[in-house]
């Protein structure tokens, strides 16, 4: 009985027993003629078997008994042979003399279509019969086997996709899966598949051919099955060393196969053809080119590759009597033998498809070949005679290789297998019975694509998706895409695309018209899509294919670097699957789509495939990059956003057949891939909801950022207790309802409340406001919509529901308050001044401020105003108290309680710290004076502040400095001069007595604390008066050095004449500064380092000033002598290097060097220098004008390293340029250490021998400038 009937007999026996009575009678009289009809059939074919003959100059024509014999007798049997040996095309016909090919037939796979098609013809011919009848061949799209097949040549994804609608097979009795050497990753699916099927089908017989290459794996997986070997070449070989020449590892491949050409042809007899193994189709056509320019025209040259015509490929196999060149991939290693090949060239290279699982883009890199593909092509040659293998590498590189090539099971994506197996509920990978088991990281790849896709679920199980998908016979992107199409009605435009890519481009770019190719296919081309320009060149093609007859369109094709094959293949695969999806009932659409709905629809496929534009490149998933392949429309364009159809890394990685494409399309279609992120939720009073900040990556790539979306469609909780604490607590709903004024008002009167007391444990926190509102509100509730909805039907049961009582408001007690200490207004002058209370540490307004009009502003008065509000007195006696030096402070412990035992007790009609004096002095048992607080700091709380207004209310001023407001707005002007200190002037001496360090000043407004200072008038000196305590210290020092000037008359006179007279007084100026007297200030510098060398310890008597000036008498004249010394070598090195900077100016070649240095000088030597430099850093003037002088030196002699020393002082004299330019001077003391820093450093840059005064680099000049800027933060807040 036939095969392939008995699934159904068994079918209709099992109904057959369910039937009773006439009814099973005539079922089973029907199943009786059917069963006969099988027979019959398989009858037949047993009496009308072909007459078999094998081919005695085959090795296997030997063995074909025994071969036979181990068929019938293993349910598995290995054939192992090297090529030229028969087995492919023996095989089959053994089968049919051990009786297989009747019941079912005899199935025959091949890894290539071409090698399915050439050896269904082989076979056919061999047994007398017409291609399709007896033996016939079924590959993609194109079936021709007859209804009296016996023999099927197919590719093994043909075998494979019938094993989904055929989970047994029983079309065959025999099975030869060929080439398994090979490991493909159909035929390394296919020998599990078999594995497990043969225990289910003991009748199947299965034979697995290979070449020598590790034929035990597959006995082994096949539980010891037999193995035959089959010996094949027939002559010997000689092999051919010939790797480049020492020196010469960048020879160019082409040359190294002219050599071998040129060396075959030299050496023999001009019989036997050449077989070169080449990469891809470029080296061929690059190696033909060269070829033909170097050989005459009697050598043919013929290409060999899986995308030629059938015409192109028939050639190889047809006589001809010319010597043949032919340049082949690796299709012709095993899959085909190539006739009357006695020579092999092998460079030793193939190109290998990798699928990266860490990059997730499928490399096609060429790579050497392994060992047993080198042998296999070698196996080429000999066949007919002595053979040579020329490899053009060393013998060391071939033993060096792995002796197999991957199988591609572990170097592919696994996504398609994956998908096939839960689609026909084969079980997991992991438990599939692989021959060499996949990488777990490409089998957990392949599941990711397959969730990319959304055909598998999280747990890894077929979606309803997935199952579409996997109705197509293609890549899973592309069954996603056609998927996408036919549910958003576009497949009108996707097919043509999804066709295309799922063969090879039709659209040819030969190596010597590559210009002309891409300007034809320019006319195809649509702005911002390489899949619409597919879809305009199907639209052409198919006009033409309606118009024109066959010639023409090849014609056509030709005239535009179109395969005339593949634009048929492309038309026979777009029919298939629009058969196949309008028998899933699918529609084309009949109008065309959109460009956005096309795109769209793409991408459902290519997620994967996105790339964002990032200087020149596109960052692509996962922080890959790459660049849109030539010939793209998209190329250079800088779209923003692509999609590519693939990633495929060559010499870097290229993006084909890209389209421009808009963030949020990705995101709509990668819903279940993108990841969200929210930050910065908070109540958006304007759209009445919880707003959050969105943040949507895939990949890596960010598609969204800062969008602003209703947190309540993302976390209701979280929102709705940011709606209670912002909206609701926070006061800030928006809405004017009854229950919001209410609660305003009662919380701002304990906020008030709260500002008086200076505490902020009073009012309720927002904590407990929140809770109020969240046990009354819903669970729902989280915007203003939802919230107002349903207030206005709970105030219909409860109007007051949301009312705060002020036990609500309290968060404690506040018991024991006395109003009085905390009044609204003072009265001043019978008017009343409001008082505003406020409590927040460090705003301007914390505390108390008086709020006055302009013209009652010189009415008030300081002393009584420093007393405050009763509520703050005892706090501000407190910090008196503790602003004491610390000698008082421990007297005075603990010192709230003293200020309380004090607070009754103070004078109230005197000023506040005169009366405090006097109590702790009584509490100490030592005087206290009020000068102890002078220039203590207190709290700003513990001072009013005062706001001035106009008339009409509005503000014109505000601070706590009362002075300065009532000098700037008042009418009474600046305090004079004590009368006690008006006799003191004119003086020549020390008249004044002990000058005190404050004193106090004015009456009522006026009163202040002044700095007593003496007052340098030129020829005498007078006691003055200053605010600043700065102002009089630098005022007291230059009047006090006047004063030891008049008592050492003489010998200042003597210093200034001799000075004048000697050669530094024409020296000093000859350094061409005009203004200022450098004499003058030289005998000022003599005395000023005689008499009052520390800056920091003022005279403040006579005594003191008498004893100083005594002392240092004597001194005065020599200190002068050796200054002026000093002085007289700065200025003459000064001089030296000025004039030698003015030349370097003039030259181009060092006027960079030179401005700095001149920029050096003249801050040194300046109008007033004398006056503005310190002593102690004169002295180390001569040590910086040294190493200007070898800096010089350095320049002149064209020390290029100069360039680099001085390009270190760029920031460090940037910042000095900065400082004077906002106004301040080098001289102040704020920057007068960095200053000299900066000096120090050229030093140590340009003559280290000198040494440094202090340790200085970049670094420590860093961190003092970041001090600078730190202390002027401070003094500026």
């Amino acid at each position: 009985m036939r095969l392939s009937d008995l699934g159904a007999i068994k079918r209709r026996l099992r109904e057959i027993r369910r039937l009773s009575g006439a009814q099973a009678h005539r079922a089973a009289e029907r199943l009786a003629r059917d069963v006969n009809a099988s027979a019959d059939w398989v009858a037949q074919r047993r009496r009308t078997v072909p007459q078999i003959v094998y081919p005695h100059a085959l090795p296997i024509a030997e063995r074909t008994d025994e071969i036979a014999e181990a068929i019938t007798t293993n349910p598995v049997v290995i054939v192992c042979g090297e090529t030229g040996s028969g087995k492919t095309t023996q095989l089959p016909k053994i089968c049919m003399q051990a009786g297989f090919g009747t019941r079912g037939m005899i199935g025959h796979t091949q890894p290539r279509r071409l090698a399915a098609r050439s050896i269904a013809a082989r076979v056919a011919e061999e047994l007398g019969q017409s291609l399709g009848q007896v033996v016939g061949y079924k590959i993609r799209f194109n079936d021709r086997t007859g209804p009296g097949c016996r023999v099927k040549l197919m590719t093994d994804g043909i075998l494979l996709a019938e094993t989904h609608q055929d989970r047994w097979l029983s079309q065959y009795d025999a099975l030869v899966i060929d080439e398994a050497h090979e490991r493909s990753l159909n035929i390394d699916f296919l020998l599990g598949y078999l594995k497990r099927l043969a225990s289910k089908r003991p009748d199947l017989r299965v034979v697995i051919t290979s070449a020598t290459i590790d034929p035990e794996r597959f006995s082994r997986h096949f539980r010891g099955a037999p193995v035959i070997e089959v010996s094949g070449r027939s002559f010997p070989v000689e092999d051919r060393y010939r790797p480049p020449d020492e020196g010469e590892e960048t020879l160019p491949q082409v040359e190294g196969i002219l050599a071998a050409v040129e060396e075959l042809a030299d050496g023999d007899d001009g019989s036997g053809d050449i077989l070169v193994f080449l990469a891809g189709e470029r080296e061929i056509r690059e190696t033909a080119e060269a070829l033909r320019k170097r050989h005459p025209e009697r050598v043919e040259i013929l290409p060999l590759f899986a995308r030629l015509s059938t015409a192109e490929q028939d050639r190889v196999f047809r006589p001809s009597g010319r010597r043949r060149i032919v340049l082949a991939t690796n299709i012709a290693e095993t899959s085909l033998t190539v006739p009357r090949i006695r020579y092999v060239i092998d460079p030793g290279f193939a190109r290998i498809s990798r699928y990266s699982y860490r990059t997730k883009i499928q490399r096609l890199m060429v790579e050497p070949v392994s060992k047993a593909s080198a042998d296999q092509r070698r196996g080429r040659c000999g066949r007919q005679r002595d053979g040579v293998c020329i490899r053009l590498y060393s013998e060391e590189d071939y033993l060096a290789r792995p002796e197999y090539t991957d199988p591609e099971i572990r170097r592919t994506n696994l996504a398609s297998v994956i998908l096939q197996m839960e689609c026909a509920r084969l079980g997991r990978i992991e438990d599939f019975p692989f021959v060499d088991p996949p990488d777990p990281r490409f089998v957990n790849d392949g599941y990711r694509l397959l969730r990319e896709l959304a055909a598998v679920d999280t747990d890894g199980r077929i979606t309803a998706l997935g199952r579409r998908i996997a109705r197509f016979p293609l890549d899973p992107r592309l069954g996603r895409i056609l998927v996408a199409a036919a549910d958003s009605g576009c497949l009108r435009e996707i097919l043509p695309i999804v066709s295309l890519l799922s063969i090879q481009d039709p659209r040819e770019r030969p190596l010597d018209a590559r210009e002309r190719a891409d300007e034809r296919h320019r006319q195809w081309q649509v702005e911002g899509s390489d899949l619409l320009g597919i879809v305009t060149l199907w639209e052409q093609y198919l006009e033409h294919r309606r118009h024109l007859s066959v010639n023409k369109q090849r014609g056509w094709c030709r005239d535009n670097f179109l395969s005339f094959i593949r634009m048929r293949e492309w038309h026979s695969v777009h029919q298939q699957l629009l058969a196949q999806l309008k028998d899933s009932g699918a529609r084309v659409n009949p109008e065309a789509a959109g460009a956005e709905t096309v795109h769209r629809a793409f991408l459902t496929g290519m997620l994967g495939h996105i790339g964002m534009l990032d200087e020149g490149e596109y960052t692509g998933a996962r922080g890959g990059r790459f660049v849109v392949s030539p010939g793209s429309a998209l190329r250079g364009t800088g779209a923003r956003w692509i999609v590519a159809a693939s990633l495929i890394q060559t010499s870097r990685v290229f993006g084909h057949t890209v389209a421009r494409i808009q963030p949020e399309w990705i995101e709509a279609a990668a819903d279940h891939l993108v990841t969200r992120s929210y930050e910065d939720p908070r109540w958006d009073e304007k759209r009445g909801h919880v707003g959050a900040r969105e943040r949507v990556m895939l990949y890596g790539l960010v598609l969204a950022a800062n969008r602003r979306v209703d947190y309540g469609r993302v976390d209701r909780a979280a929102a709705r207790e940011l709606f209670i604490r912002e909206a609701l607590a926070g006061d800030r709903l928006g809405v004017k309802a009854p229950f919001v004024q209410h609660n305003r008002r009662l919380l701002q009167s304990v906020g008030e409340l709260e500002a008086r007391l200076r505490r902020r444990d009073l009012a309720a926190d927002s904590a407990s406001l929140a809770r109020f509102y969240d046990r009354r509100l819903p669970e729902s509730i989280c915007s203003r919509r939802s919230f107002e909805r349903w207030r206005r039907t709970a105030e219909k049961h409860d109007s007051r529901a949301l009312f705060m009582t002020l036990q609500d408001a309290l968060a404690g007690e506040a018991t024991g308050v006395d109003a009085g200490a905390y009044p609204d207004s003072l009265t001043v002058e019978g008017n009343e001044l409001r008082l505003e209370y406020r409590f927040e540490p460090g705003d301007d307004s914390d505390g108390i401020t008086l709020i006055t009009p302009r013209t009652l502003l010189p009415m008030l008065d300081h002393r009584r105003l420093d007393w405050l509000v009763p509520g703050y007195l005892e706090e501000k006696v407190t910090a008196l108290i503790r602003a004491l030096p610390k000698p008082l402070r421990r007297r005075l412990v603990p010192a709230p309680d003293v200020a309380r035992r004090c607070l009754d007790r103070l004078d109230r009609s005197m000023d506040l710290r005169e009366a405090l004096a006097s109590e702790l002095t009584r509490e100490a048992g030592v005087p206290i004076g009020p000068e102890v607080w002078v220039g203590a700091v207190m709290p700003a709380h513990l001072s009013f502040n005062f706001r001035i207004v106009d008339d009409g209310g509005a503000v014109l001023a505000e601070g706590r400095a009362l002075t300065d407001l009532q000098r700037q707005f008042g009418d009474g002007g600046p305090v004079e001069t004590p009368r006690a200190g008006r006799r003191y002037r004119g003086m020549t001496d020390w008249q004044t007595g002990d000058l005190p360090r404050t004193v106090a000043v004015g009456e009522g407004s006026g009163r202040q604390h002044l700095f007593p200072a003496l007052h340098d008038d030129g020829d005498s000196v007078s006691l003055a008066y200053y605010a600043s305590r700065d102002e009089a210290a630098r005022a007291h020092r230059e009047g006090t050095l006047r004063l030891m000037r008049i008592g050492c008359r003489q010998a200042d006179a003597y210093l200034a004449r001799e000075f004048r007279k000697s050669r530094l007084g024409p020296l000093l100026a000859g350094l061409g500064h005009q203004g200022g007297d450098p004499v003058e200030d030289l005998v000022r510098l003599a005395f000023l380092e005689t008499f009052l060398p520390d800056e920091g310890r003022p005279i403040l008597g006579p005594a003191e000033f008498t004893a100083r000036l005594e002392e240092g008498r004597g001194r005065v004249v020599a200190t002068g002598v050796e200054l002026a010394g000093l002085v007289e070598d700065i200025a003459t090195l000064w001089r030296e290097h000025r004039v030698a900077v003015r030349e370097a100016l003039a030259s181009p070649a060092s006027v960079v060097a030179g401005e700095d240095l001149a920029e050096q000088l003249d801050g040194l030597v300046f109008p007033g220098w004398l006056r503005a430099t310190p002593v102690h850093q004169l002295r180390a003037f001569p040590r910086y004008l040294k190493a200007v002088g070898a800096r010089l030196e350095k320049m002149r002699s064209g020390d290029g390293r100069n360039l680099a020393k001085a390009a270190s002082l760029v920031p460090h004299m940037t910042r000095l340029r900065g400082w004077v330019a906002a106004g301040g001077a080098l001289s102040d003391p704020k920057i007068a250490a960095y200053r000299w820093m900066v000096e120090e450093y050229r030093v140590s840059l340009f003559h280290q021998r000198l040494g440094t005064a202090v340790k200085v680099s970049p670094e420590r000049l860093d961190r003092e400038w970041d001090r600078i800027a730190r202390a002027l933060d401070s003094m500026a807040s």
